[in-house]
């Protein structure tokens, strides 16, 4: 299975939002490889063995996964707004996904030297 056949699999109503989130992510990650693991798609950096981003359509919602830590304690402000886990940021409506807020960790994934993860 690729992301695509993920895609394919997810309810109709959050598909839009996920595809969506998906092309931002190869738009923001160009050096990073798009896999599944863990039965989600997860963007590794080239060279490395983990992933740094990942998301998933979850039973009661979507998930987004930043797992580095020094990104999410640098925007820690915006993302105290948010229904967020240790590394999981979770959005209930598709529809109200703040993706300016995902962009803007991407990028900061993206620019961001190889660093630690949870």
């Amino acid at each position: 299975m690729d992301v695509s056949a993920y895609l394919e699999g997810v309810p109709e109503a959050r598909r839009p939002a996920l595809t969506r989130l998906r092309e931002l992510c190869l738009t923001e990650l160009p050096d990073f490889e798009e896999r599944l693991a863990y039965g989600m798609p997860v963007y590794v950096r080239q060279g490395a063995a983990e992933g740094e981003i990942a998301w998933a359509s979850q039973k009661q919602y979507i998930s987004f996964y930043l797992m580095r830590t020094d990104v999410r304690e640098a925007f820690a402000d915006r993302l105290a707004a948010h229904d967020m886990g240790k590394a999981c940021l979770r959005f209930r409506h598709p529809d109200r996904i703040d993706f300016p807020l995902l962009r803007d960790l991407l990028q900061a994934t993206a620019k961001a030297p190889p660093g630690p993860i949870c």
